[in-house]
């Protein structure tokens, strides 16, 4: 089966709408071993669907298209697929059942006329039900050629790819593929490609790929095999080579996309610290409490996450955490010293195991030092021992500042790992 995918909406191409669909659909339908060949966003114009259409067929056996499916009359999808291949419409009361129970419950008192359009179905197609939403899904067959169509709102969506297209499609495959995701701090993408290129070079199942993300990288091992169990030790068999070249790098193997979150360090260390029932407290001057609100997105994290402080000041530095005034005299808030102090400070109001600190400037401009934009200061205390690590990091204000709450969470899962 080669796809293509097609994502109706004006509304797409002025950017008023992120499309997530696209997203989903191709990491979706890789996962069935079906081929994604071309994406395509188009907008709610008849001719220019129709031209797509023809064009889509002339490579691919399955357009997917999402979005299109409303009451109004921009919404074009249905029409167009019925259009190109010579279907008629039909009054289908089953989804006008379901469309009116739909709009009651969400307090519609007045039904209008053109509500009907959705179950308005072309003949010989399959109805989709749709259990989130009012739109029918629909797929179209004829000649060893297929059109399916889901509405566009991504919950909608997903609910209908789920329960219907994805039992349809799986027909269609003899092969299952499975993608596991690497993701590795403090080594770039050139430098990571070189240490395995002849890996990613030499093979083709599993297949490699890397993607460059703010400040970490990311690999996906992709397999293929009659079973999920064949899958698997193909992907553990490439994963074992590249770990013994780059195994110190690596700080999550998972199931998560690109499309996840920028970085998921900061759900390694919370789990860390649940775990093993360590306690930590954060006190942030560069950071601003960055590093707070990413540990408090993992739920359960109460139990290991002591304090969060934002000490932007000298004098909360002085007053809260215990910094010493000649120490600031004397090196100035941004500097080992100071970020040394804030640390053991912040593990002993509460009696944390782990604490972390940081010191910086984000910019746009240096201080009366004229000590760099980017100089950070990572203070680290981890049971005792305390240590100091210095970065210089490049970027805007905001970069700066993520890039240094990252560093900050993978030198507190260094230290964690070597206290276990």
């Amino acid at each position: 089966m080669r796809v293509e995918l097609v994502s109706v909406g004006t509304e797409l191409l002025l950017g008023d709408i992120v499309n997530t669909n696209t997203a989903y659909l191709s990491k979706e339908l890789a996962a069935l071993g079906l081929g994604v060949f071309r994406q395509t966003t188009v907008g709610d114009n008849r001719e220019r669907l129709l031209k797509t259409l023809e064009s889509a067929f002339l490579e691919n056996d399955t357009v997917i298209i999402t979005g299109g499916l409303g009451p109004t009359d921009d919404d074009i999808t249905k029409e167009c697929a019925a259009e190109y291949f010579g279907r008629e419409f039909y009054f289908h009361e089953y989804s006008w059942v379901k469309i009116l129970e739909r709009l009651t419950r969400a307090g519609r008192n007045i039904i209008t006329e053109n509500n009907k359009k959705q179950a308005m179905i072309p003949e010989g197609a399959i109805v989709l039900e749709n259990y989130c939403g009012t739109a029918p899904g629909i797929i179209i067959e004829e000649n060893n050629k297929r059109i399916v169509l889901m509405p566009g709102p991504p919950r909608e969506m997903r609910d209908m790819f789920e329960k219907s297209v994805k039992p349809y499609l799986e027909k269609f495959s003899n092969k299952q593929f499975i993608s596991k995701y690497v993701r590795f701090y403090g080594i770039g993408e050139s430098l990571l490609e070189t240490k395995i290129k002849d890996i990613m070079d030499n093979q083709t199942n599993p297949t490699l790929a890397l993607y460059a993300k703010t400040g970490e990288v990311l690999l996906r091992i992709t397999a293929s095999g009659d079973d999920k169990e064949e899958c698997e030790d193909l992907i553990r068999k490439q994963l074992d080579e590249i770990e013994n070249r780059v195994g110190e790098y690596i700080y999550l193997v998972g199931d998560e996309d690109i499309s996840s979150t920028q970085t998921e360090m900061n759900t390694v260390v919370a789990n860390l610290l649940i775990e093993n029932k360590f306690t930590i407290a954060i006190a942030e001057s560069l950071t601003g409490g960055k590093i707070s609100s990413m540990l408090v997105e993992k739920s359960g994290i109460s139990e290991a996450f002591l304090e969060g402080i934002v000490c932007y000041s000298n004098k909360s530095k002085i007053n809260t955490l215990g910094v010493r005034e000649e120490t600031l005299a004397k090196f100035g808030a941004v500097s080992e010293e100071v970020a040394k102090e804030m640390a053991l400070g912040a593990a002993k109001r509460l009696g944390a195991d782990f604490a972390v600190a940081t010191t910086g400037i984000a910019g746009p401009n240096s201080d009366e030092t004229d000590k760099p934009v980017g100089l950070a200061y990572i203070g680290i205390y981890a049971q005792g021992d305390i240590s100091v690590r210095e970065c210089l990091f490049t970027g805007d204000r905001e970069l700066i500042r993520y890039r240094t709450s990252v560093e900050a969470l993978e030198e507190v899962r260094r230290n964690i790992l070597k206290k276990l």
